[in-house]
């Protein structure tokens, strides 16, 4: 399970789509990139496990906070 998920606009322009993310993992912070096409696009390095699992969580929190306001 991730924790202390945190995204914020990946432009200053907030009408551009793209925003970073942060979370830990197995006590690992673990940061990226997520896409407007819902690509993840790892900055800090793959998670050692369970990347597919992590990936739908990403997705999910992402919808949920970005595009369902």
């Amino acid at each position: 399970m991730l924790t202390h998920f945190q995204f914020k606009p990946l432009y200053e322009n907030k009408q551009l789509p793209g925003w970073t993310f942060s979370f830990y993992f197995k006590k690992q912070k673990i940061t990226g990139i997520y896409h407007p096409d819902g690509k993840i696009e790892w900055t800090s390095g793959k998670p050692a496990s369970r990347e597919e699992e992590l990936k739908s969580q990403i997705h999910e929190l992402m919808l949920f906070h970005v595009y369902d306001q």
